[in-house]
């Protein structure tokens, strides 16, 4: 029992502190500015998260404006630019593929008029002589 005695942990004493009001406003327009997260100033200041929400409410710019303010995680925040950045690269990749595409069915028609060779060769043609071969096989068995 004595052992039990000794890892029993002493409630911590709670210091209460007061904030200045222009120390609040400093931290919500760093808020606001996106300079800190409302996660750094509760570690760095033992601030709960109902705090900082008060001050926002009391001291927001954005409030008074009437407008409302995102509050996102900075890894979402990197997250959504990279993948506007992923695609503006793919629209870039399909913009030359495209291109790549008209080119080469430039130079198709190109070889045609200069050989008077027909290249591209019509769907109805390829379908009925495959058509007729399997017909032929059919009639065979």
């Amino acid at each position: 029992m004595h052992i039990e005695n000794q890892f029993k942990e002493e409630p911590e004493k709670s210091i209460i502190r007061t904030f200045s009001e222009d120390f609040k406003k400093k931290k919500i327009r760093e808020l606001e500015r996106n300079i800190t997260s409302i996660s750094d100033i509760c570690k760095t200041y033992s601030v709960s998260r109902t705090s900082i929400y008060r001050w926002i409410y009391k001291y927001s710019v954005m409030k008074k404006k009437k407008e409302r303010q995102i509050v996102e995680i900075k890894s979402d925040t990197q997250t959504i630019k990279a993948l506007r950045e992923r695609i503006k690269e793919l629209e870039r990749v399909v913009g030359q593929k495209q291109l790549l595409i008209e080119f080469k069915d430039k130079m198709i028609e190109i070889a045609e008029s200069t050989y008077n060779v027909d290249i591209k060769k019509k769907l109805s043609s390829k379908l009925s002589s495959g058509s007729t071969s399997t017909d032929k096989k059919q009639k065979e068995e």
